[in-house]
């Protein structure tokens, strides 16, 4: 443990973000970091509470509580509290192949978890992860490290998010021969074109596939899988094949003038401005832009604060983001106890940004969208939207119901559909003869993933649906452990 009186001799401190009205001027960044005098006061913070829970990655309540990848958190918070840094890098890479990705995205379900929460302030875990992956870069404890031995055997990875890349590294470093191909012409999935550079600065992607290359792994971009090369081809030349694809199919609004132009799924929209950012720093003009325009953001998840973030950096005239769900509580409801994930309002980086552009948080719950109307010319001009309630239908379950009078015109000449995802594309799938749950997606045996194909293998949200980067990396760690065990014939 850190220090025994550390929780109540310190309180829990995180570092400022950059200012929104400076950070808003460029792709960086927003994160500001602690020095390690902080750093070790923030470790100090964790108690000695017996059983831990930031650690257990169980599912209460629909959502993770705890840290998915089974970090060992009291460990490395009481090394970095004395100052073995790299005795605390040691223990962060036993669980979590990607901390300078979870670090940086993660929600931080382990915070949501931790006993010093139950009746005060969280230990500041994720700022601690990072700061130990970032310190083990500088002082080159990160290097490569390839495998004494190769076994012979050979693996595809069709993916390259975090379920695919933490399979692949799980799988290289058993000393398998591994392949992983990305229909994109950058390596990382939704890491590299789904999440925006001022939130994960795609140089630290980079950064870790160079090193992964050096330790063995081989990477085909611009390559589809079921279309460049047919999915059988694969399974015919390696003993093993993992699908990794992701749940990219994005969930429409089906409402009256969708045709309209100016209507884009969120991912159309961050996709083509990262690659536009980084292709050309946006010189190129290959992207969506939000610059002049009023937007309307559906959807009130990351991806919808990302579509928020990204459109004031392109320098909207404004922006609004429609939640059809009901305002969150302010404190946890008596439904959702700790070491659940909590539940609560807050403002991430996208909402206070617009806070201090037009002085208030661009969301608004319980609206319902009932239509578009466009110009003279078939593009997007205004939304229509109604005020929902949600009540118990007569079969005892929550339905929206409209409020007579509440109806809203919203000016609107770019929509951004950021509505979450209905499952993966299916080519690959279907080629294959992978069998698929009700849900579209890959199905395997609970915890378990080897798909009905033997050899073929399925991890992350292909697999569990749309989830976080932290169950990606989990998922891919599994699947990598169990094609390990098929390619040695246990």
């Amino acid at each position: 443990m850190g220090k025994p009186t550390g929780f109540l001799d310190y309180n829990r401190e995180l570092p400022a973000d950059r200012d929104p009205l400076e950070r808003i001027k460029d792709w960086q960044e927003f994160h500001e970091y602690f020095n390690e005098d902080k750093l070790k006061e923030q470790g100090a913070r964790c108690m000695d509470c017996g059983i831990p829970f930031c650690h257990t990655g169980a599912m209460i309540g629909g959502m993770a509580s705890g840290c998915p990848v089974n970090n060992l958190i009291p460990d490395w918070n009481d090394l970095v509290y004395k100052g073995l840094w790299h005795e605390a890098f040691e223990r962060l890479m036993k669980t979590n192949n990607f901390p300078e990705f979870t670090g940086r995205v993660c929600p931080a379900p382990c915070e949501g978890a931790c006993t010093a929460g139950f009746n005060g302030d969280p230990v500041t875990i994720k700022n601690t992860e990072y700061s130990i992956i970032e310190k083990a870069y500088e002082e080159g404890w990160m290097a490569p490290n390839p495998p004494a031995m190769r076994t012979g055997k050979k693996v595809a990875v069709v993916g390259s998010g975090p379920a695919g890349l933490a399979c692949a590294d799980q799988l290289n470093k058993a000393g398998h021969t591994v392949t992983v191909y990305e229909r994109a012409d950058r390596i990382g999935g939704l890491m590299m074109y789904g999440i925006p550079n001022m939130k994960l600065d795609k140089k630290y992607i980079k950064r870790r596939v160079d090193l992964m290359t050096a330790e063995g792994i081989t990477f085909v971009t611009n390559t589809e899988i079921g279309k460049d090369i047919p999915a059988q081809k694969l399974k015919e030349d390696f003993d093993a094949v993992v699908l990794c694809g992701g749940a990219t199919k994005p969930r429409d609004l089906q409402a009256e003038g969708r045709e309209m132009k100016g209507i884009h799924f969120a991912m159309e929209f961050l996709h083509a401005n990262t690659k536009s950012l980084l292709d050309s720093s946006l010189e190129d003009g290959n992207y969506i832009s939000a610059k002049g325009k009023d937007v309307i953001v559906i959807g009130g998840g990351d991806t919808g604060t990302d579509c928020v973030g990204t459109s004031i950096r392109h320098g909207c005239n404004s922006v609004v983001q429609l939640e059809i769900m009901p305002m969150p509580p302010q404190e946890r409801a008596a439904n959702n106890p700790w070491p659940q994930f909590p539940k609560v309002y807050k403002m991430d980086y996208g909402q206070e940004e617009a806070k201090e552009l037009y002085g208030s948080d661009p969301r608004k719950y319980c609206i319902m969208t009932k239509k578009f109307v466009g110009d003279e010319n078939g593009n997007v001009k205004e939304l229509h939207t109604v005020e929902i309630e949600w009540k118990k239908d007569e079969q005892g379950r929550f339905s929206p119901v409209e409020v007579a009078g509440s109806e809203k015109v919203w000016p609107a000449q770019l929509v951004l559909l950021a509505m979450g995802f209905l499952g993966p594309e299916e080519t690959a799938i279907d080629q294959l003869g992978v069998e698929k749950d009700s849900r579209t997606n890959v199905k395997t045996a609970e915890g378990k993933y080897a798909t009905n194909v033997p050899g073929v293998f399925s991890a992350g949200d292909m697999r569990r649906g749309q989830s976080l980067v932290v169950w990606a990396i989990s998922e891919g760690r599994g699947a990598a452990k169990e094609c390990d065990y098929y390619l040695a014939g246990l």
